[in-house]
């Protein structure tokens, strides 16, 4: 094995076990899954997609983040914009060699494009990085950009600067407290046996287990030319220990991440913006507390 397929090995298993230690519905889906028949295990799973969130700074950004999987064999794809939500993104296509490995989709928030107030709070944090961490590391050492990816960047968000930022951008709100965590990763439907393997389908099997889907838009997400069919869960919360500006010590349940569904027909590759915009909202008070 190359060293550039170990390296991603030991990074996608790395992101994929904290993962669902953050994230109690993957395991309580999987179970279902295989007690319904639809697999074997997880690894019978094939994941379509991974997704991170980023901050549009210096030193920081999908032009960061993107040089991990460049090293691995990723091949740059489609910019998308998000206007509403101050957003950019990229996405990537996975090298064909092992088969079925996922897509990678990084997005960055726009920094210059929000309030000054907010602009403030991301710069308090993000100031302290003065180089790109991606050029320190050895990026053939999978372990070593495993714990990268989870290791925190900028000091934790004080619950003032997490609440002021989430008033203007979720998204802001998230990555302050989230940092380079999965955000999700992505059920391939359209592999799953015959009866599941449509997604109207498979979200009445997860509306039937308990899962609360998000409806921004609709529960289903369909792409311009109907190929790309999409669904996400709300996001599980997870409790943060936050300080307040006086110093004193909190506890607050807060978004973390959540699960996507996707169903590709005859081959459809890439994203859709549009579907891409309301399954962010995931995250988003207004899904997660309904």
């Amino acid at each position: 094995m190359s060293d550039k397929k170990r390296a991603l090995n030991i990074v996608l298993a790395g992101l994929m076990r904290r993962y669902q230690e953050r994230v109690p519905n993957v395991e309580h889906i999987v179970n279902e899954m295989v007690r319904a028949g639809m697999i074997g295990s997880v690894n019978d799973i094939i994941n379509d997609h991974i997704a991170f969130r980023t901050l549009g700074v210096p030193n920081l950004g999908i032009q960061s983040l993107e040089k991990v999987f460049l090293a691995y064999g990723y091949t740059r794809m489609d910019r998308y914009h998000f206007d509403a939500k101050k957003l950019d993104a990229h996405w990537y296509s996975p090298p064909s060699d092992p088969p079925n490995l996922p897509r990678v989709f990084i997005s960055e928030c726009r920094v210059g494009d929000f309030s000054k107030t907010t602009q403030t709070i991301i710069q308090r944090y993000a100031s302290s990085i003065t180089e790109d961490p991606v050029d320190a590391l050895d990026l053939m050492d999978g372990v070593a950009v495993d714990e990268f990816l989870h290791t925190r960047l900028w000091d934790q968000p004080t619950w003032e600067d997490y609440s002021t930022t989430a008033k203007e951008s979720e998204y802001v709100s998230w990555v302050l407290n989230n940092r380079y965590y999965l955000n999700h990763f992505t059920i391939s439907i359209h592999a799953l046996p015959d009866g599941y393997n449509h997604i109207q389908k498979f979200n009445a099997f997860l509306e039937s287990i308990g899962i609360q889907l998000n409806d921004s838009g609709g529960k289903i997400k369909t792409s311009g030319d109907g190929k790309l069919l999409q669904s996400a869960s709300v996001s599980n919360k997870v409790l943060v220990d936050f300080l307040t500006n006086d110093g004193s010590a909190m506890q607050q349940e807060v978004p973390g991440s959540y699960v996507e569904f996707a169903q590709r027909i005859d081959g459809r590759d890439g994203f859709d913006p549009g579907n891409a915009n309301t399954i962010f909202e995931s995250t988003y008070s207004d899904q997660v507390d309904r």
